[in-house]
């Protein structure tokens, strides 16, 4: 298995990870060229895309799925609710309704639900051989009951949208900041530290922080505090790096 962040934040989300049989997209949250251009760039031909992955209908994580399978042929995989919630891939042919697991024969991919103001929205564990990624973004909070099946990943791409005091002293107006700290809002970088403490293990090889705010938080912020706070925990990790909006991540193998 390999991974590469194309895109994360605001502006758009995308997340590209490949297993032996199959190549993946989490969320189109860009434009199509966007997407194809970037795929290019680490080797991938956008023809080979065969599973797509939407966590939730907001346009920042959707809003290059209908272009892009006008021309790409992938397999779409939602729950029932998001499916019925968007008109504009109801003739799709490729389409693959699940509720908490989709099976796909050779790699394990488990839907656990967020807490997002969205229809139906998902998070998402995939496994493979006994490799494992784990992607969390747009959530107010994560459950308890998930904890064990989210436990000792080997990677953790993990939300960490805010700096409280960035965003209770900043420009957005009062219901967006109520909207963003609600439990149906967005994981703030002290909850990330906090969700990280109770689930990195021995098998963890790899940690991206996501959906960083460009408003109400930095990497620099980001870093510290999730940092700090695993320090709170008496949790070490040494190399927690931070997804950009418009910067593709390295390319990993897990």
């Amino acid at each position: 298995m390999r991974f590469c962040i194309l895109a994360s934040g605001s502006k758009g989300n995308i997340t590209y990870i490949e297993t032996k049989n199959h190549h993946i997209l989490l969320d189109m949250g860009k434009k199509k060229k966007y997407i194809v251009d970037n795929l290019k760039k680490i080797g991938v031909d956008p023809k080979s895309i065969d599973v797509i992955l939407i966590s939730h209908l907001h346009s920042d994580h959707i809003s290059a799925l209908e272009t892009f399978i006008k021309t790409f042929k992938a397999l779409v995989c939602m729950p029932q609710e998001m499916f019925a919630s968007l008109d504009s891939i109801q003739n799709y042919e490729h389409i693959k309704i699940y509720e908490d697991e989709i099976d796909l024969g050779d790699i394990k991919i488990t839907a656990i639900k967020s807490s997002h103001d969205a229809v139906a929205s998902r998070n998402f564990i995939i496994e493979e051989d006994g490799h494992s990624l784990v992607q969390i973004t747009d959530t107010g909070y994560i459950k308890s009951k998930y904890f064990n099946l989210l436990k000792n990943k080997n990677v953790y791409l993990l939300e960490s949208n805010h700096d409280i005091e960035m965003l209770t002293h900043g420009p957005y107006p009062d219901w967006l900041k109520k909207r963003v700290l609600s439990d149906e809002g967005h994981l703030s970088n002290q909850a990330a530290g906090f969700y990280l403490s109770k689930l990195i293990g021995d098998n963890t090889k790899s940690i991206y922080l996501m959906h960083l705010s460009e408003i109400n938080n930095n990497p620099e912020i980001a870093l510290k505090t999730v940092e700090d706070t695993l320090d709170e925990y008496q949790v070490k990790y040494p190399d927690i790096k931070c997804a950009k909006q418009d910067e593709i991540s390295e390319v990993i193998e897990v």
